[in-house]
C-alpha cells in the first residue's frame, strides 16, 4: 500500500480509506477542466468479439482482419498487433487449441479476461514480463467480490464459466470457487472500453482506476484512447478533494440511477443527486424523467399519483388523468415494441421507422415532454434515419435529443458533446453551414474537456469546424462579389 501511494502521490493522488467510503483516490493538487488526472494501462483485456464483430486483440480494430491459425478464436489485424500480444496469447493459444471445436465457441470475452488473468499472473511469477506496484496480481487479491450478495442463479452462472475456465487452463492448483470469486471481483471492477464515440468495443480490468468512487454528478470523466484508461476533470477538483466517474448512465430518476448501482455494484450512492431522495426537487425531476404528461396540452406541468389513488394530478393545473387511461396507453406501448419490432424482418428500416414513430406517438401522448423513454425512441429513430440516409428527418430527430441530454446531462457531458458532434455533420452535409459552425463549436468546447485535444478524433473535429468557417469565409464573399 506505501509502495502504492508514492507512485500515485507522484501523480497528484493519494489512496486513501475512508470510513463511510472504503478506500478512494484523493488529489494532492489542483486539477482543472480537461487536465489528465490519472493515465493507465490495463491489467487484462480483450475485445467484445461476436459470431457478427470480430475486433483485432492489439489494438481492437475491426478492418482487415487475420484469425489465428492456431487456436481459431483470436484476431489480429497484423504482425505488429501479433508480435506485442505474443507473449501472453502465446500461452493462450495452446490453452485453447487443446478444446474441442464447439467448446471453443464457448468462450465468450467474459472467459478469456479470466484466463488471460490467471496467464499474466503465471508470466509475472515466473518473470516473463515485469510486475509493476501498479501492475500486479495483488490488487486483483484486493478487490471486493460481494460474492456473499449474489443470488444463487449468479453463482450457478460463475460456477458454469469458472468449470470452463479450469477445463481451458488444466492448472490444479487453482479451484473452482476462487475463479468464481474472480469472476465476481471483474463483475463489479472491470470497465468497458469504449472508442472515441462511446461505443463499446471491448472489456479491461484497470487496477488503479478501479479504486474510483462513483457519483452521479461525477466530477471526472473516464474515456479510454485505444486501450489505455484516461481519466480527465471535467471540473476544478481542489486538492484534498476525491476524485469521482460515472459507473452507470446517470441520465435517470434518483430510484432508476440507484437500483442499478445496487443491483450492479451492491452500493447505495450517497452522492449530491441522490441524497435529495424525497425532497421535492427530486420527486419533480422525477416525475418528469420517468413519469406522465398533463392531459392539457397547453400545461407543461408533471403529475403525481392523487390522494385518493384514483389516478395522477397534475401539479401545475390540478387536472387528473385516470389510472385506466395510462395503463391503455403503456399497454399500447409494451404490446407494439414486444410483438411488432419482434417480428420485423432484418433490413427493413422503413417498417421499424413506422413502428417506433407509432411507439413515439403514444409516448408523446403519456410523457412528459423530458421523458427518458421518450428520449431513448428518439435516438433509435436518428439511428435509422442516418442509416437510411434521410438526413433532413435525421437532423430534426438530433436537435430533438439535444434537447433532452441538456436536461439530463451535465453541461461538460461527453454524451452530449458528441450529439452536437453528430448534429454539426449533418447541418453541414445539408449546407446549413452558419448552424453546423454552432453545433460544431459546442462539441469542441465540450470534447476538448472530455477527450483531450491531441487525439485523431478530436484533431478531425476541429478539422471539420475549420472547413466549415472556410466555407462560411467563402460563401460571404461570394454573396459580397
Amino acid at each position: 500500500m506505501e509502495e502504492l501511494q508514492n507512485v500515485v502521490r507522484d501523480g497528484g493522488l493519494a489512496v486513501s480509506n475512508l470510513p463511510e467510503k472504503g478506500r478512494c483516490l484523493l488529489t494532492t493538487k489542483n486539477f482543472h477542466p480537461g487536465e489528465v488526472i490519472l493515465r493507465q494501462e490495463p491489467y487484462v483485456c480483450v475485445p467484445n468479439n461476436s459470431s457478427t464483430v470480430s475486433r483485432c486483440d492489439g489494438c481492437f480494430a475491426s478492418e482487415n482482419l487475420k484469425k489465428c491459425s492456431a487456436c481459431q478464436v483470436v484476431w489480429y489485424c497484423g504482425s505488429t498487433c501479433q508480435k506485442s500480444e505474443w507473449k501472453l496469447h502465446r500461452l493462450e493459444c495452446g490453452a485453447l487449441s487443446r478444446l474441442e471445436k464447439e467448446k471453443r465457441k464457448a468462450v465468450t470475452p467474459s472467459i478469456r479476461l479470466m484466463v488471460r488473468l490467471y496467464l499474466r499472473r503465471k508470466l509475472q511469477n515466473e518473470m516473463f514480463i515485469p510486475t509493476g506496484v501498479t501492475d500486479s496480481y495483488n490488487f486483483v487479491e484486493s478487490l471486493v467480490s460481494h460474492l456473499k450478495e449474489l443470488d444463487e442463479k449468479q453463482l450457478v452462472l460463475y460456477a458454469q464459466m469458472a468449470n470452463l475456465v479450469h477445463l481451458i487452463l488444466q492448472w490444479p492448483e487453482i479451484n473452482l470457487k476462487e475463479i468464481a470469486e474472480n469472476f465476481s471481483k471483474l463483475a463489479c471492477n472491470a470497465h468497458t472500453i469504449c472508442d472515441c464515440e462511446l461505443r463499446p468495443v471491448g472489456t479491461g480490468l484497470y487496477p488503479i482506476v478501479s479504486i474510483i468512487n462513483h457519483s452521479c454528478l461525477p466530477n471526472a470523466v473516464l474515456i479510454f484512447e485505444g486501450k489505455s484508461s484516461v481519466v480527465r476533470a471535467v471540473e476544478h477538483i481542489p486538492e484534498g478533494a476525491e476524485v469521482s466517474i460515472a459507473y452507470i448512465d446517470t441520465a435517470g430518476s434518483t430510484m432508476t440511477r440507484q437500483k442499478a448501482l445496487k443491483e450492479q455494484y451492491f452500493f447505495t450512492c450517497t452522492c449530491t443527486r441522490c441524497i435529495k431522495v424525497g425532497q421535492h426537487d427530486d420527486i419533480q425531476e422525477n416525475a418528469i424523467l420517468e413519469g406522465y404528461r398533463c392531459k392539457d396540452d397547453r400545461c407543461n406541468g408533471f403529475l403525481l399519483r392523487d390522494s385518493e389513488d384514483k389516478g395522477f394530478a397534475c401539479q401545475t393545473c390540478g387536472l387528473l388523468r385516470s389510472k385506466e387511461e395510462v395503463k391503455r396507453i403503456v399497454c399500447e406501448i409494451t404490446a407494439i415494441s414486444d410483438k411488432k419490432l419482434k417480428s420485423t424482418s432484418p433490413g427493413n428500416h422503413k417498417e421499424v421507422i413506422s413502428i417506433y414513430k407509432m411507439i413515439e406517438k403514444l409516448q408523446m401522448e403519456l410523457c412528459h415532454p423530458f421523458s427518458i423513454s421518450l428520449m431513448r425512441t428518439q435516438e433509435e429513430l436518428l439511428k435509422i434515419l442516418m442509416e437510411l440516409g434521410d438526413w433532413r428527418e435525421a437532423l430534426a430527430y438530433c436537435r430533438l435529443t439535444i434537447t433532452g441530454y441538456q436536461r439530463v446531462y451535465p453541461e461538460l457531458h461527453p454524451l452530449l458533446g458528441l450529439q452536437y458532434y453528430t448534429c454539426g455533420k449533418i447541418e453541414w452535409l445539408l449546407g446549413y453551414t452558419e448552424d453546423a459552425i454552432k453545433s460544431l463549436t459546442r462539441a469542441v468546447d465540450i470534447l476538448r474537456i472530455t477527450h483531450g485535444t491531441n487525439s485523431p478524433f478530436m484533431k478531425e473535429l476541429v478539422m471539420k469546424l475549420d472547413e466549415a468557417h472556410a466555407e462560411a469565409s467563402y460563401n460571404l464573399s461570394s454573396k459580397d462579389e
